[in-house]
């Protein structure tokens, strides 16, 4: 069982993580949301300078926790794709460096590839083939997963990533940012059939609509109308808690009727969610419901393991270790690449040493 240090640096949290196949040895996660708060969002060039003054001791608190030594760390990895490149750089190069440092592999991660493994980690005895609803800031596709490295986008938005539109009717409502934990929050308060929102589906050129890929922006743009439609009535205040409501169950009832419809079609008897907006409270109630009425089951990862963490980045690493597969110190940060194109990350293949006893 290979044991992995990572580094993710992809956005706005710097993570330091050891992993045990898949176990977790130690995560220590520091978050920027304070420092972007006051932008309404988050600014590459801070982000890329925070993560440089918050990594070194992160590392200490990681070998720490885990109570490692670096003779006992068989290989090292790092986010390398998609996200922010000035931030990507960061994780990438002290990877590598470590990596050099200390004479051990070093492993690339695809940041979208570590959410995948999240549920792993929550769920040791999980296995392909299942299909994975990926909901984050950045990012919403429906990926079919056929084994490590292998994997099909079956559905994906065409606009908004779901947390992207959080954000953005978070900040409609004066909510500030983040906008996901504050609108799950509010919601809670609200009623969530106050207030009939579309749901954003994609035409076809022969008729009807794709069954899996999503649209958010159309969402946003009549919850901007609504909020104008109200303050021109004189209401005063919004009924933020209600409209927080009908916006996060829209969101949710769209997620789910396209991962149960993918799931059915494409014969995946298990959905496992990862991405911060599989923290939501209210997709998890919609999709739980929803697979026990389809004889199906799903997995969420624990909150902990929802946003950008390195314990996840560490496991994905560990499986593709553990499979020979290893990158090169040429590898560089990409703010996007494909998941079906994850195994360019490993050009050097290892073939793993089998003890026959």
């Amino acid at each position: 069982m290979a044991t992995i240090l990572a580094l993710e640096t992809s956005c706005d949290e710097t993570a330091v993580a050891i992993v045990r196949d898949r176990t977790i040895l130690s995560s220590v996660v520091s978050t920027q949301i304070d420092i972007h708060q006051r932008y309404g969002g988050i600014v590459p060039e801070v982000a890329s300078r925070q993560h440089v003054l918050t990594l070194g001791a992160e590392l200490e608190a990681a070998l720490d926790k885990a109570g490692l030594g670096w003779d006992e760390i068989d290989g090292i990895a790092a986010t390398s794709a998609p996200g922010l490149v000035g931030a990507l750089m960061v994780g990438l190069t002290t990877g590598k460096t470590l990596a050099m440092v200390h004479n051990k592999p070093f492993l690339g991660v695809h940041h979208l590839e570590g959410h995948i493994y999240a549920n792993y980690l929550a769920q040791p005895d999980l296995q392909p083939p299942y299909l994975c609803l990926l909901v984050s800031g950045g990012h919403t596709s429906l990926i079919g997963v056929n084994d490590c490295g292998d994997y099909q986008t079956l559905g994906q938005t065409r606009d908004d990533a779901a947390g992207e539109a959080f954000d953005k009717v978070a900040r409609l409502l004066g909510l500030g940012y983040p906008g996901g934990p504050v609108i799950d929050r509010l919601a809670k308060e609200g009623n969530d059939k106050a207030f009939p929102l579309p749901e954003g589906n994609i035409s076809l050129p022969e008729g009807g609509f794709h069954p899996y890929d999503s649209s958010f922006s159309g969402l946003k743009t009549a919850v901007l109308r609504l909020v104008e439609k109200l303050r021109s009535e004189g209401v005063d205040p919004l009924p933020v808690a209600d409209l927080a409501a009908s916006f996060q169950a829209t969101v949710a009832k769209s997620l789910t009727k396209r991962a149960i419809h993918c799931a059915r079609d494409h014969g995946f008897t298990t959905i496992a969610v990862g991405g911060g907006v599989a923290a939501n409270s209210a997709l998890r109630q919609h999709l739980q419901t929803a697979v026990t009425a389809q004889n199906l089951r799903v997995f969420f990862p624990p909150l902990s393991l929802c946003t950008d963490n390195a314990a996840m980045i560490a496991c994905a690493a560990a499986d593709h270790f553990n499979r020979g597969h290893r990158s090169t110190f040429g590898l560089s940060a990409q703010s996007r690449l494909d998941l079906s194109r994850v195994m360019e990350l490993y050009p050097q293949a290892i073939i793993p040493q089998v003890d026959v006893g």
